[in-house]
């Protein structure tokens, strides 16, 4: 599942285990050097591309997910 994999994503990246999909990127501590490292590994791992200022607009896991999943059904 997208939510899932994501979650996964900001897991490594944010060195958190516990925390909820709809969290703020940034009240978890994340910052652009961060987003930068998840942009990559959403490209890398799920094969979309997601601009920068989206990553930033949709800064929760769920909201992500929800654009990842739009992407994958035009694609």
């Amino acid at each position: 599942m997208i939510t899932e994999q994501i979650h996964g994503i900001w897991s490594r990246e944010l060195k958190l285990d516990d925390f909820s999909d709809d969290d703020d990127f940034f009240e978890l501590g994340g910052h652009s050097l961060i987003m930068t490292r998840i942009q990559q590994a959403l490209s890398d791992e799920l094969g979309v591309d997601v601009p920068m200022d989206e990553l930033f607009r949709k800064a929760t896991v769920s909201a992500i997910s929800a654009h990842v999943a739009s992407l994958q059904r035009v694609a």
